[in-house]
């Protein structure tokens, strides 16, 4: 008869067998589907258009979704669109860019996860769920735990950002970025990408909300709408210092 102390030991060991098999899992990419981490508590999600309704073409997809973690920074590109586009006209606009994106670049689908329109209208981008934290294709060798946001239109020297679409921005940035995140503080990212402005492995001191342009060479997000990043800090600062999870840093510093 067995003694009840090896009988103890053949039950436990499965079940410590399976606890193992379990944590080196942790070491692998994270390709399954995961929830995303909640924005500040009491921030509510900006109205959204879904894919659906602008009507994305599901069928150039190439890949399902990949997750990464919450937002540490947001990155903010511009389309390149020209300007005097009608707001109706933005779902027309937004295809147009998921198939360059994906027939011209290569890319699963639309590298971006949101876009905003010159009348303030905010628009779901990479497929995978918009309170989820999605891995974009946004900023070479930065798509980890960051979020890309693309503003539609051409914003070089001399253009005029509309003030619905800065509302937007700040609306989308304060709820996405993850709690506790400071918006008007840096953060350190490391590359993965020797085409970024940052070898492979390198480690970067960013803005949480940076341009397109401080990674990556590029003029993106153009000139206007980079030189308005410090009041989108500001502004998206002030917005999550109004609701409980908010950056104590953001709290302390005054909104000008």
């Amino acid at each position: 008869m067995w003694s009840r102390r090896l009988v103890l030991g053949v039950l436990v060991l499965p079940v410590a067998l399976l606890v193992f098999g379990d944590g080196a899992a942790v070491h692998a990419p994270r390709t399954e589907p995961v929830t995303g981490p909640r924005p500040p508590r009491g921030l509510p999600q900006p109205a959204l258009v879904s894919r659906h309704a602008w009507h994305a073409d599901e069928e150039l997809v190439r890949e399902r979704p990949h997750y990464t973690g919450a937002a540490k920074a947001l990155f903010v590109h511009h389309t390149g669109n020209p300007n005097d586009y009608d707001c109706a006209d933005a779902p027309r606009l937004i295809r147009a860019v998921q198939s360059e994106h994906v027939e011209q670049d290569g890319w699963d689908d639309i590298g971006y996860n949101f876009l905003v329109d010159r009348c303030g209208t905010i628009y779901e981008g990479r497929a995978g769920g918009v309170g989820r934290a999605v891995l974009g294709a946004h900023t070479k060798g930065f798509n980890t735990d960051t979020v890309g946001v693309a503003a539609i239109g051409n914003f070089g020297a001399g253009a005029e950002v509309p003030k619905p679409m800065m509302d937007a921005l700040v609306r989308l940035a304060a709820w996405k970025l993850r709690p506790g995140a400071d918006p008007l503080g840096r953060i350190d990212l490391v590359s993965t990408n020797d085409e970024s402005r940052f070898d492979k492995g390198q480690v970067a001191r960013l803005h949480v909300i940076s341009g397109h342009r401080d990674s990556y060479e590029t003029r993106c997000p153009g000139e206007a709408l980079y030189r308005l990043l410090p009041e989108l800090r500001e502004r998206t600062a002030k917005r999550r210092a109004t609701v409980p999870g908010h950056s104590q840093a953001a709290r302390l510093r005054p909104y000008v």
